[in-house]
């Protein structure tokens, strides 16, 4: 079995001065048959390495990797230096880095397979990167197994795809597959192979802006389509120039044929009016049977007015016997009115009997009315004395008046302090309803803006449920808490204006947005207990924090606003919302928000002034947010901007401050309305109290009028009885006189009988008149009706008459129908031959006038009629001779005119086709003339940076070379190249750098000098280059490494990597170097025996005792 073999690190004396790693990572373990660490030389102690830039490699581990077993090394920020005998795994490292990156295994130009890279017996590899952000490192780790010829992709850890892996590379400008950045030992020679514009290719995409390259191919791209495009439309001018031309030699023929074609068609129109002129003669015999029909439908209609004189004869007579037989009924009624009149005065007599006997009734009753009147007298005589004897009892009242006037004057005093109390009752009731107005008003404005407030809410219940149930659980139980509880601070805090929102919802993160603020810790816990059975009994998961003792809301920043307005900022955070005491202190206190200002888009465009002039930790502009922080090693300031997210919960502004003032108004109303109340029924209270009063006086004074007026109304009463018994004395009835009256009334009732006996006679002879005169009156009725029955046996006949002339009337109408079918079927035909449907309108083109329409349907012939022959012989005569004239037209071609109309068409097209193509063609152009301003003047600059550079490499090594951006032809952007020409002695003249002109050290030493002409230029955060020395002589050689040390070890320098098998004695160094030695033998250590430091101590002894040697 073979012996484990290591790598180790071993001293040099061509190394006076030189850098250590920064740890013992820096051993490279475990390699083939022996393998041990790559370490620094230890002429100097330790120094701690410069800043790495974005991008750099920190850490590279293998296992299983080629001829390591395990390895890790971790390089310096700056050169990089790899040395080793060959065949030690110099190279390896190099794969490590290339295929770690995400290379393509054929890019080495070792072997086409990943698997090839695993060493010999295992079934698995592995190659770890661990590149420098400043946001955390990148590790991405590469498993590679044998078998399946995979790859397994890890990004920190975490399972990934090679695609996202490619994706984090290229975003730090890492290209391994470029030779101006990666150039492994199997590809140096091919450097100095690559063609003009692949090298300005390369050169674009490691040092150009991200923009250069892509500019470059969408030239390439514009001018590829102009190309196209000027080839297409030189292609479709000369096309259609001969299009043109063909046309011109055929149109004679075309004219002709044209001309036969009208001769055709007037023989096809003749051959179409043909059945036009049938259909017209056929519609002419039509309107003769229709003037005929007519005719017999006139001859109907008097017949049937000859009836009409008849007919209303009948109806005269009928109207006649109607009224005979009304007037027979007419003296039937009279009769009836008559024996009713007789009944009727036979009734009168009746009652004028019944009269006498009334009239001697009625004497009657006047004697005992004459009895009464008698004994009334009498009893008003006993009353009249009787009040006579009590006026003369009654007391005198006239010392009544005194207390009726003292009564009055109380009673005017009592009416008008209720008048009074009533006035202020209405003024309290103007005033309460005044007050109820400003009320509901105030109630308006509060619910408007907890309308606001719930808007806030339900934000919160549809992001955070459980702190929306937290807050309804502290709402009601507030009496739980000792001191001050607030909200959370998404619901307290209150933007003055919501276009600021954004800053605060960005600054504080979302956990404290929904955190509620405690005073002291003992309420904390209590609300943090209470509130996990607020729900269903499970635990609501909200956030809670304690605002600091001594308050920091008021706390004054460390620089006032007005020293920074010159830098566009217009207020600190805290400034642009109001929150509670307790929550304003809280945030000063942990987001310092009385510290960060706010500026706008003109802090954006000097932002790196504001950065080192302000020293400020976070800054905000208008859309962005800025990080500042300090460096711990090397206090450079270093800063990072994110884009602001669209605020989502502040934007819904509530002023809290308006708020309280209309709870307070509101208070002060109720307030107001309550003493307004009280004063209501204190009033009230009063005014009944005086309506008693008054009712009190009003009674008083009403007995004392009543007592005050007896006296009078009893003389009033003995008056008055006395009037009466004047006037029954004064009414005396003569009864004798009554007694005569109606025994004259009883003879003049006699009297009037006699009268009624005689015209009840008259009215038995009227009786007798009106029979006889009804009878009379039905012989004349038999006479009317004979008369009726004869003119209705003429009607009859005249009758019979009109049936005949009607069944003529049919017939011609038939007649006509069978016309109007025939005209149809003829209209059927000619429709058919114009190729017109039943239905369709007829062209405009063909319309004529026609004054006749039998079927009621737009029949009119086609207009192109009007001027050819209205006859049948005329119309075949024409045909005839348009017939003979067609066919003297012979050796016409149809399919030359098809081609010429199709040419035409296609001239047409392509006309309007080469009007596009010329609109896209400018529009190309424009592009291109756009995109190359942007690419091309930037490129110039940069050939000549890299020309100035390279030019004063090569000066100091007393040779010539220079860069130039070559091109044949200033528009084919795809030949752009950039053309290295050196001369490396002084007699002969700047040749091109090919692989067979110059020598390979010299191709070295160009290709190395180009490549540390691109390092301060370069955008790539590293540069590896395996081996470039080996074809240099001692000067070159030396010459080189002095311009790799200065170089790459400048500050702001990416990292370089710069592997070699053997180095010149006495050669410069830089503190900054890092130096690996990779060093191979059967009897290295174990990894794990290996001590860096106990090499250095022995590596100490030695030297120091080599002088007494």
């Amino acid at each position: 079995m073979a012996t484990p073999s290591r790598k180790t690190s071993t001293p040099s004396p061509l190394a006076p001065k030189r850098a250590f790693p920064r740890d013992p990572s820096s051993e490279v373990p475990n390699k083939k048959k022996s393998s041990a660490p790559p370490a620094a030389l230890p002429p100097l102690p330790l120094q701690s390495s410069g800043p790495f830039v974005e991008g750099s490699i920190v850490r590279i581990a293998m296992e299983n990797f080629l001829t390591y077993d395990i390895c890790e090394v971790s390089p310096g920020p700056h050169l990089n230096m790899i040395i080793g005998a060959n065949g030690t795994g110099k190279s390896s490292i190099v794969c490590a880095i290339c295929l770690g990156l995400a290379g393509k295994p054929a890019f080495m130009g070792r072997a086409d397979k990943v698997g090839f890279f695993v060493k010999r017996g295992c079934s698995k590899g592995m190659v770890e990167i661990e590149l420098f952000r400043t946001s955390g490192n990148l590790v991405i780790t590469r498993e590679i197994d044998v078998a399946k010829n995979q790859s397994f992709w890890f990004i920190n850890k975490k399972s990934t795809t090679q695609k996202v892996v490619e994706e984090q590379v290229a975003a730090l400008n890492i290209q391994v597959g470029n030779l101006c950045q990666f150039l492994p030992q199997d590809k140096v020679g091919e450097f100095a192979k690559l063609s003009k514009i692949e090298l300005l290719e390369a050169t674009e995409k490691s040092i150009g802006p991200p923009e250069m390259h892509k500019y470059h191919c969408e030239l390439k791209n514009f001018r590829e389509k102009e190309k196209q495009l000027e080839t297409s439309c030189k292609e479709k001018t000369e096309y259609l120039e001969k299009m043109i031309q063909r046309n011109e030699r055929y149109k004679q023929d075309v004219e002709r044929f044209y001309e036969r074609k009208r001769h055709l068609d007037l023989i096809e129109m003749l051959e179409a009016k043909r059945p036009w002129v049938e259909y017209e003669n056929v519609r002419q015999d039509y309107e003769e049977v229709k003037l005929a029909r007519d005719r017999a439908k006139e001859e109907v209609r008097k017949l049937k007015e000859g009836q009409i004189p008849i007919t209303q004869r009948i109806e005269e007579i009928e109207r006649q016997r109607h009224n005979l037989e009304a007037r027979i009924k007419e003296k039937a009624t009279d009769i009836k009115e008559t024996s009713q009149k007789c009944k009727q005065k036979q009734d009168v007599i009746e009652r004028k009997d019944k009269h006498i006997e009334d009239l001697q009734q009625a004497l009657t009753v006047k004697q005992n009315e004459e009895h009464d009147r008698q004994r009334r007298i009498s009893n008003t005589r006993k009353m009249i004395e009787d009040l006579q004897n009590e006026l003369k009892t009654t007391e005198n009242c006239e010392n009544l008046q005194p207390q009726i006037d003292a009564i009055t004057n109380d009673l005017r005093r009592v009416q008008d302090e209720k008048a009074l109390c009533e006035g202020e009752i209405i003024d309290k009731r103007r005033e309460r309803e005044t007050l109820e107005k400003e009320k509901r008003s105030v109630d308006d404005h509060i619910v408007r803006f907890d309308n606001l407030m719930n808007q806030k809410e339900d934000k919160l219940r549809q992001r955070y449920r459980d702190t929306y149930d937290a807050v309804l659980w502290l709402r009601n139980n507030r009496d739980k808490f000792k001191q001050r509880v607030c909200e959370p601070i998404m619901l307290t805090i209150n933007m003055k204006d919501n276009k600021n929102a954004k800053y605060i919802e960005n600054h504080i993160p979302s956990n404290d947005l929904r955190a509620f603020v405690f005073e002291s810790q003992e309420d904390m816990e209590v609300f943090l207990k209470e509130a996990s059975t607020v729900r269903d009994h499970k635990k609501l998961r909200v956030n809670a924090v304690i605002a600091p003792k001594s308050s920091y809301a008021d706390k004054a920043p460390s620089r006032p606003l007005n020293e920074l307005k010159q830098y566009g900022f217009f207020s600190y955070l805290r400034e642009l919302f109001d929150a509670p005491d307790p929550v304003m202190s809280y945030l000063c206190c942990q987001y310092h928000i009385h510290e960060v200002p706010v500026g706008t888009e003109r802090t954006r465009e000097r932002i790196e002034r504001v950065i080192q002039e302000t020293r400020l930790k976070q800054i905000y502009t208008a859309e962005e947010k800025f990080v500042v922080k300090t460096s711990f090693y090397s206090n450079n300031v270093i800063s990072s901007n994110t884009s602001l997210k669209v605020a989502q919960f502040l934007t819904v502004t509530v002023d809290l401050e308006q708020r309280r003032h209309l709870e307070e108004q509101l208070k002060e109303i109720n307030r107001k309305l309550q003493a307004v109340e009280s004063g209501l029924i204190a009033l009230h209270e009063t005014n009944k109290h005086l309506e008693h009063k008054d009712n009190e006086l009003r009674q008083k004074k009403k007995e004392l009028l009543e007592r005050k007026t007896k006296k009078r109304q009893l003389e009033q009463k003995i008056s008055s009885k006395l009037g009466s018994l004047k006037l029954m004395e004064q009414d005396t009835c003569n009864l004798e006189e009554e007694e005569r009256k109606a025994s004259t009334k009883i003879k003049e009732i006699n009297v009037q009988k006699a009268k009624l006996v005689t015209e009840l006679t008259n009215l038995i002879k009227i009786c007798t008149s009106l029979h006889i005169q009804k009878v009379d009156l039905i012989l004349q009725n038999t006479t009317v009706i004979s008369e009726k029955n004869k003119l209705e046996s003429d009607y009859m006949a005249a009758s019979s008459q009109l049936r005949l002339t009607e069944q003529h009337f049919i017939e011609l109408d038939e007649s006509r129908q069978r016309l109007l079918q025939k005209c149809r079927e003829l209209m059927k035909r000619a429709r058919q031959v114009c190729n017109l449907g039943a239905e369709q309108t007829i062209p405009q083109e063909y319309q004529t006038q026609v004054p006749t329409i039998p079927n009621g349907h737009n029949s009119s012939p086609p207009m192109a009629f009007q001027d050819l022959p209205n006859t049948l012989d005329e119309i075949d005569a024409l045909l005839t001779e348009e017939r003979s004239r067609a066919s003297c037209f012979t050796g016409l071609n149809p399919t030359v005119v098809e081609e010429y109309t199709k040419r035409e068409e296609e001239i047409e097209q392509l006309t309007e086709e080469l009007k596009i193509k010329n609109v896209e063609l400018d529009k190309y152009r424009e592009n291109i003339s756009q995109v190359k301003e942007r690419w091309l003047n930037p490129l110039k600059e940069l050939v000549e940076k890299i020309n100035e550079k390279f030019s004063n490499f090569f000066s100091s090594m007393q040779c010539a070379g220079e860069i130039d951006l070559h091109t044949e032809n200033e528009e084919d952007y795809d030949k752009y190249g950039i053309r290295i020409r050196v001369k490396f002695r002084s007699s002969t003249q700047l040749h091109e750098l090919t692989p067979h002109h110059q020598s390979g050290g010299e191709r070295s030493v160009s290709t190395m000098l180009y490549l540390m002409a691109l390092q301060e230029l370069n955008r790539c955060p590293f540069r590896v280059v395996d081996e470039i020395n080996q074809g240099m002589d001692p000067i070159n050689e030396r010459r080189v490494f002095e311009m790799v040390v200065n170089t790459a070890c400048k500050e702001n320098t990416s990292q370089y990597f710069f592997i070699t098998p053997k180095l010149l004695q006495n050669l410069p160094y830089n503190e900054k170097m890092t130096v690996l030695f990779v060093y191979n033998g059967p009897h290295m250590l174990e990894p794990n025996r290996w001590n860096l430091k106990a090499f250095q101590r022995r590596r100490r002894r030695i030297t120091f005792t080599q002088p007494s040697q």
